[in-house]
């Protein structure tokens, strides 16, 4: 039984508003929305602000994982796969198959890509670093242009920087 009634929270981000809702105890889903609903942030719990706040930080490129109190409803089976995605690095990917054969039996993937489908905590629980074997992007319930954008953002912030560059203007001088 939960403390209170669910609650929703709307936080902009830089693929569009994501609706978080959950109790004062713990976060149970994140949506992507591509209108606002209209709904105010008054009843928001701390638990929510906290999660947007490190959405806020995630997104800035300031974070790379998430601490945050989180409740999802699934099969002992869902709860096992969204476990293995949660462990997903971040800028890294692993693919339906590679999901399945940890799972006990690579004959899984459809019922990996089912539980996949099935999280309600989409970042959180990083579903978009799940890849076809072949490399490519497979469905993804933001859409698959939100899946792209946050592999691409992940990959770049997970890039070393191989030179420095400055400012100095280099010259050559005849001795």
């Amino acid at each position: 039984m939960h403390s209170s009634s669910i609650r929703h929270l709307f936080v902009n981000s830089p693929i569009g508003i994501l609706k978080i809702s959950g109790y004062n105890e713990a976060i149970t889903a994140l949506n992507f929305q591509d209108t606002p609903e209209g709904e105010d942030n008054n009843d928001a719990s701390e638990v929510m602000k906290d999660f947007a706040q490190q959405l806020e930080e995630y997104f800035s490129g300031k974070r790379t994982a998430f601490s945050i109190p989180y409740k999802l409803e699934g099969t002992d089976f869902q709860k096992r796969i969204w476990q293995q995605v949660y462990e997903i690095p971040f800028g890294k990917t692993v693919s339906y198959l590679d999901l399945s054969i940890a799972a006990g039996d690579r004959n899984l993937m459809r019922a990996v890509g089912g539980a996949n489908g099935a999280n309600k905590l989409p970042i959180l629980i990083p579903c978009h670093r799940v890849i076809g074997a072949n490399g490519k992007l497979t469905g993804y319930a933001g859409g698959l242009w939100r899946k792209k954008w946050l592999l691409d953002f992940e990959i770049k912030k997970e890039q070393p920087q191989l030179f420095e560059f400055t400012n100095e203007v280099l010259t050559s001088e005849k001795v």
